[in-house]
């Protein structure tokens, strides 16, 4: 069996901190997992970089590299992003590209790379006008959403349920099978 690379892209939600659970799942579906993070999410995770960082056999990316800097990831073969907060799915599909993590999934949807997002709001962030505008701007760009009854469903603010991570490896799984 060939091992694909996935990119594991995670914004700044609490399933965050699960993430290096969701890493070995992942690697033992197939995956070489490469790991980038939100600026916040790196700094939430801080004292992890190093063992995730081990854990992937790759360095954690949270910034653009500078022009002419060799890449450090092998490309890839699918993305997730998830958790993704409101502001990355609204950034994302603005394409307003101030992080690297939104950079680089919004030079993906142009690279046809084949990419699933799994949105983490709560109900009052999922209420506002401009997160559906960017979901339904998202599917047409051709990325897998994962939100509402077939990924995510929007908790009531203050309560936490689990987060499902097996929807969102099962969804790149299925990627050029």
């Amino acid at each position: 069996m060939t091992t694909r690379t996935l990119y594991l892209l995670c914004s700044a939600a609490p399933p965050v901190f699960e993430v290096a659970g969701v890493v070995e799942e992942a690697q033992r579906r197939g995956w070489d997992v490469c790991l980038g993070l939100t600026p916040t999410a790196a700094e939430w995770l801080e004292d992890s970089l190093p063992g995730l960082a081990a854990l992937t056999g790759h360095p954690v990316r949270t910034r653009y590299k500078r022009p002419g800097q060799p890449d450090v990831w092998p490309p890839a073969d699918a993305v997730l992003v998830a958790p993704a907060t409101t502001n990355t799915v609204n950034r994302w599909a603005l394409g307003i590209t101030d992080t690297w993590v939104v950079g680089f999934v919004a030079e993906g949807i142009g690279k046809q790379i084949p990419m699933a997002v799994m949105p983490c709001v709560n109900e009052a962030y999922a209420r506002h006008p401009q997160l559906p505008l960017s979901l339904e701007a998202l599917r047409a760009s051709g990325v897998r959403v994962l939100y509402g009854p077939e990924g995510f469903e929007p908790n009531p603010s203050g309560e936490k349920r689990p987060y499902p991570w097996s929807v969102a490896l099962d969804a790149v799984d299925g990627f050029g099978r």
